[in-house]
């Protein structure tokens, strides 16, 4: 542990606080909580830089609770704001700030994505007093009316550099303005970059800058780089977390951690899986899962990298290299919390030794390096002895239920509000479910549906050489005339059409007929209308140039298209 000469109560601590903190096993503060909790109780801005697991979430929450104790909180008007990058980290927040705000007389509620908006639309007017929020579905509530910002007195952001990595910065820089000026602000980040510089500058007004650590990784980390072949990763892997020790395991993406936790579980390692493609449900299974010790061996993505405290991992294993030291320095960080040893392994190829003895420098590690193979000395050395292999009695596939895998949901959709939820069928927003295709009547079935009996069979069917070919069909000269009337007209001999009149300008065609084409210009209706003539009047005739003309009416039209008197018009 940490040493420290200070105690919660030295800092200023009240009293029904430090109750709950002996109750939970916690007496003395660690570096970052004594150097940041004198300035917080003062009611200072701060700025504090220390890894993650260096207990940064009771820096911030111990004076946020104890500041808002006492006060009167509106509906949908938290009086205190801590914005978090993950839901991981807002539950694991919460979970912290719980037993804190209980102590004090206040109440918490998260607000993130991926579950439904009533439960917390109905705490945020049940006046909760403390927001634990990621910034997405926190902006998305206050766009819909449901919270309000303006009474906020105190407002963290916890692993601010995180969020810049995942594009956060633009909300949380519009969540800050939305919250009064004069209030406190505490902003904790694991490194400071240019982006969390510009945040603090800002929206900090003289903060106390506290740093406790460098940003690389501490002594107490044991580090290892392990080249092998890529026909081996799997039963190095195997191997590695088939060991006594509990492991957690990095992949790059998220189809890569679901493919690594099956492969484990087959080999006879139950592994859980924790990625952005779960279902909150399943993700908080999963990792009470490993929190609890039911299984051993943890596979994610860097959505783990920050946001879970778990105690006791013993081994971090990057199976696949991280892009960037930060990222490395945040993956290894799940190891050796509290003072705690720990080990990291870093699995790269041949191909990839340049750049992972690139991301050492930067990181400031220096790792032992070797050669490994599934029964290498130097793998069972890091593993610890062996434990038997377990043979589940169910399929692996069934660990986690097929709905709560958001990539094969059906109809979900990217950008639906983080319900997690697909779209339903238009049967099922008219408030009835939608038939099966055999129970629609008879017909509404596609033809290739209906039964087999309501078709004709294939042998009925005429083949094609009995039918009468091309040739043997009566030509139509020979075919019998239509009854009542000649077999062959001519022209002169049809009967004239019903309702001609004779027009003033001799045409007999009925008004709704079609000019000939063939007239010559200077015979044309004095009313018809050009496209390609002088009359420029308005969007009309053809589109090439060509001459349209619409009827044979005699009177002539306006601009705007009415016919007009034909005695009073003078269209030319």
């Amino acid at each position: 542990m940490f040493a420290c000469d200070e105690t919660f109560a030295s800092l200023g601590v009240p009293a029904p606080l430090v109750r709950v903190l002996e109750d939970d096993g916690i007496t003395t503060p660690f570096p970052i909580q004594a150097a940041t909790l004198h300035d917080a109780f003062a009611g200072r801005d701060i700025l504090g830089r220390a890894k993650t697991g260096s207990g940064k979430t009771l820096s911030f929450s111990l004076p946020m609770v104890t500041r808002l104790a006492g006060g009167v909180t509106a509906a949908g008007r938290p009086r205190g704001l801590v914005i978090v990058p993950t839901r991981e980290l807002a539950t694991q927040v919460q979970g912290v700030l719980q037993p804190l705000a209980r102590a004090m007389g206040l109440r918490i509620a998260t607000i993130y994505g991926g579950v439904s908006y009533r439960p917390q639309i109905n705490a945020l007017q049940r006046r909760t007093d403390v927001l634990v929020a990621c910034p997405g579905r926190l902006a998305d509530l206050i766009g819909q009316g449901y919270c309000d910002l303006g009474d906020v007195e105190v407002t963290v952001i916890d692993e601010a550099d995180q969020m810049a990595d995942l594009g956060f910065l633009p909300i949380v820089r519009r969540l800050l303005e939305a919250t009064p000026a004069h209030g406190q602000r505490l902003l904790f980040s694991a490194t400071l970059d240019s982006a969390i510089d510009v945040l603090a500058r800002r929206f900090l007004t003289d903060p106390a800058t506290h740093s406790v650590d460098e940003t690389f990784s501490p002594a107490e980390i044991e580090h290892h780089v392990l080249t092998i072949d890529p026909a081996h990763r799997l039963d190095v892997l195997a191997a590695l977390a088939g060991g006594s020790k509990r492991s957690l395991v990095f992949t790059r993406t998220k189809r890569g951690a679901e493919r690594l936790a099956r492969q484990l579980t087959e080999a006879g390692i139950p592994a859980a899986e924790l990625h952005g493609n779960l279902a909150q449900g399943a993700r908080s299974r999963n990792l009470a899962a490993f929190g609890t010790g039911a299984v051993r061996v943890m596979v994610a993505t860097d959505i783990a990298a920050r946001g879970i405290h778990v105690d006791g991992i013993d081994l971090v294993i990057h199976a696949d290299p991280p892009n960037e030291h930060k990222a490395y320095v945040h993956r290894s960080g799940r190891t050796a919390r509290g003072g705690a040893d720990g080990v990291v392994v870093t699995m790269q190829t041949r191909a990839q030794a340049r750049d992972v003895g690139k991301l050492m420098r930067e990181a400031g590690v220096t790792p032992h390096q070797a050669t490994a193979e599934p029964e290498s000395e130097v793998v069972r050395s890091i593993a610890g002895p062996p434990t038997p292999r377990v043979r589940l009695t169910t399929k692996v596939t069934d660990l986690v239920k097929p709905d709560e895998r958001l990539s094969d949901r059906p109809g979900t959709r990217v950008g639906d509000g983080g319900t997690g939820r697909g779209r339903k069928s238009r049967a099922e927003r008219r408030g009835g479910s939608e038939r099966p295709r055999s129970d629609r009547p008879r017909g509404e079935r596609p033809r290739d549906e209906r039964p087999r009996g309501e078709r004709p069979a294939h042998a009925e069917r005429p083949a094609r050489a009995e039918r009468p070919a091309h040739a043997e069909r009566p030509a139509r000269a020979e075919r019998p005339a239509r009854a009542g009337g000649p077999a062959e007209r001519t022209w002169s001999e049809r009967p004239a059409r019903l309702g001609r009149t004779e027009h003033a300008n001799g045409s007999d065609r009925a008004r709704g007929d079609w000019a000939p084409y063939d007239r010559p210009r200077g015979q044309r209706a004095a009313g018809n209308r050009q496209s390609g003539g002088a009359y420029r009047g308005g969007s009309q005739g053809g589109g090439r140039g060509g001459t349209t003309v619409r009827s044979g009416y005699s009177g002539r039209r306006t601009v705007g298209g009415k016919r007009s008197d034909p005695g009073h018009a003078s269209h030319s």
